[in-house]
C-alpha cells in the first residue's frame, strides 16, 4: 500500500488514507490492538495502538507501551496541538505520540512531564522514511522492549468531602489578561462540572461586565449599585453571600458571580477604617462552603485593600502575566505582596498563600516569536524571580476577543452579551487552552 498526501484533502481522509490505510498496517498493528475515537474521561484520542493486545483496554502507569496517534487538517498548524498532545501522553501514561495533518508527520516521546520531538518529515516523505518511522513505534519496535502485559484495573478514588477552594488571579500590572483568565477558567472549570462562584473586586468591575451582568444603559437602571461586594465587605451581619451572588448565564451550566461596582474606588478609605474588614470575605465565604467546590477571585492591578482582602481569602494564586519587561519587573512587587500577605495569614492562624504558578497569557501566535522567544521568557520567569510557570499558554486570539464583544440588541439600544470562549467556540484552538487551563489548576489544587 502506496501513500499520496495530496489526497489528504481533510481531517477525515487524513484519518482514512494515511493512518488507517497505510500507518497502521505499515507498522504491524492489528485491528484488535488499535482503537479508533478512544474516550478516556474527558480526553479523546483519533487513534490509539499497542503493543500488545489488550482488550478491554485501562490506562495506567503499567500500561503495555503505545502509541496516540492525532491526524488534523492539513491546513492546520501542527504547534497549536503541541499542549493537548503532551496533556494526552503525560495524563494517560502513553510513551509515545504521533501528530499528522498530511502534509507533516512528527513523533513525540514522554519526557516526565513534558515530550521531547524525536522524529520529523513532510508528508512526501513518510513512504522513503517509513523505516525510521518503524523504529521507533512499529508494534515489534515496541514489543521488543515492552514489559509482559497484565490486566490493568482502574481503581476508584476514595469519595470524601469537597472542601471548597479559593483562588486569587492577580498582578499588578494591568493588561495583562486578568479578567479574561477568571472568566473563561470559571466556565471550564463548570463544564468539569465544579461549583464556581467568582468574586469581583476591582472597582473597575471588568469581571462584572464580562460575565454579562451589566444589563442597563442608565446608571439610573444601575442594579447593581447597592448589592455587589462593597456591601458584602461594609456590613459583618447582612448582604450574605447567598444573597449577592448573581447566576451568570455566560456559559453553559452557569456560574455565579459576586458583581463589583465604581463605587469600590471611593469607599476604600471607609473600609480600611473597619476592624474586621481584612476577614470579612473570609467569614462571608464561610456560610457557603458547601454551596461551592471553586472561587475564583480577580483584583485590581494595584497594591490596594482590595488586592490585600483577596490575597488574604485565598488558598492558591495564580499570576497571569504577558511575560514582557514591564510585567516580569512588576514581579518583584507581587511577590513582595505576597510575602506581607503570608505574614498576616500566619498571625491569623491561617495557612500560607501557595503560588499556582505563573500563567503566560495574551501571548503572540507569532510562529518565530513561539518558536524563538517565548521559551526564553519562560526560562526567565523561573530563573530570575523564582516562581513556577504553568504548562499551559493563552495565546492572544480573535476569538477571545469576539466572545467578550457580543452584544445583545433591545430595541434601539445595544446591551453587553458577553459568553465564553468554549460556549462560543467549544472546538477552538482558545478553548481547548482554557480546558487545560482548569485540568492544569484542578491538578494543582488536589481536585482533579
Amino acid at each position: 500500500m502506496s501513500f499520496n498526501p495530496e489526497l489528504c484533502r481533510n481531517e477525515s481522509e487524513v484519518e482514512s488514507k494515511l493512518i488507517v490505510q497505510y500507518l497502521l498496517p505499515e507498522l504491524g498493528y492489528t485491528p484488535d490492538t488499535w482503537h479508533q475515537e478512544v474516550a478516556v474521561g474527558s480526553i479523546r484520542l483519533d487513534f490509539l495502538a499497542f503493543a500488545a493486545q489488550v482488550i478491554p483496554f485501562v490506562l495506567d502507569a503499567n500500561s503495555p507501551l503505545g502509541v496516540v496517534m492525532e491526524a488534523k487538517h492539513p491546513r492546520q498548524n501542527l504547534n497549536n496541538h503541541l499542549i493537548k498532545l503532551r496533556y494526552y501522553l503525560t495524563k494517560l501514561h502513553v510513551r509515545y505520540g504521533l501528530l499528522t495533518n498530511g502534509k507533516e508527520l512528527r513523533i513525540y516521546e514522554k519526557d516526565q512531564d513534558d515530550i521531547k520531538l524525536l522524529f520529523r518529515c513532510l508528508g512526501s516523505e513518510i513512504e522513503t522514511k517509513i523505516s525510521d518511522i518503524k523504529e521507533l513505534i512499529a508494534r515489534d519496535s515496541l514489543r521488543s522492549y515492552s514489559v509482559e502485559p497484565t490486566q490493568i484495573i482502574i481503581k476508584p478514588k476514595p469519595t470524601s468531602k469537597q472542601i471548597m477552594k479559593v483562588i486569587a488571579v492577580y498582578h499588578n500590572k494591568g493588561g495583562v489578561g486578568k479578567t479574561t483568565t477568571v472568566v473563561n477558567l470559571a466556565a471550564a472549570m463548570r463544564k468539569k462540572g465544579k461549583r464556581v462562584l467568582v468574586i469581583d473586586l476591582d472597582s473597575q468591575a471588568n469581571t462584572t461586565f464580562a460575565t454579562g451582568l451589566v444589563k442597563f444603559d442608565d446608571e439610573e437602571d444601575d442594579d447593581i449599585r447597592y448589592s455587589n461586594i462593597l456591601q458584602v465587605l461594609e456590613s459583618e451581619e447582612f448582604y450574605p453571600i447567598s444573597e449577592v451572588a448573581r447566576k451568570s448565564d455566560f456559559c453553559n451550566p452557569e456560574i455565579y458571580v459576586v458583581p463589583a461596582h465604581i463605587d469600590l474606588m471611593k469607599k476604600e478609605n471607609e473600609l480600611q477604617q473597619l476592624a474586621d474588614t481584612n476577614l470579612a470575605l473570609i467569614q462571608k465565604l464561610d456560610e457557603v462552603k458547601d454551596k461551592y467546590d471553586v472561587v475564583l477571585i480577580d483584583t485590581p492591578p494595584s497594591l490596594n485593600l482590595y488586592a490585600r482582602i483577596a490575597l488574604y481569602t485565598s488558598d492558591y494564586l495564580i499570576i497571569p502575566s504577558d511575560l514582557k519587561p514591564f510585567a516580569n519587573q512588576g514581579l518583584t512587587n507581587v511577590k513582595e505582596f505576597i510575602k506581607k500577605a503570608n505574614a498576616f495569614k500566619k498571625q491569623v492562624k491561617m495557612n500560607p498563600l501557595e503560588i499556582l504558578g505563573v500563567l503566560p497569557c495574551k501571548i503572540s501566535t507569532n510562529s518565530k516569536f513561539v518558536q524563538f522567544t517565548l521559551k526564553s521568557r519562560i526560562d526567565k520567569i523561573s530563573k530570575k524571580y523564582d516562581l513556577n510557570v504553568f504548562d499551559t499558554v493563552i495565546y492572544e486570539r480573535d476569538d477571545l476577543a469576539k466572545c467578550a464583544e457580543k452584544v445583545l440588541v433591545v430595541g434601539d439600544m445595544e446591551i453587553a452579551d458577553p459568553i465564553s470562549v468554549l460556549d462560543f467556540k467549544p472546538n477552538s484552538i482558545s478553548s481547548q487552552e482554557f480546558e487545560l487551563l482548569a485540568k492544569e489548576v484542578l491538578t494543582k489544587i488536589g481536585m482533579n
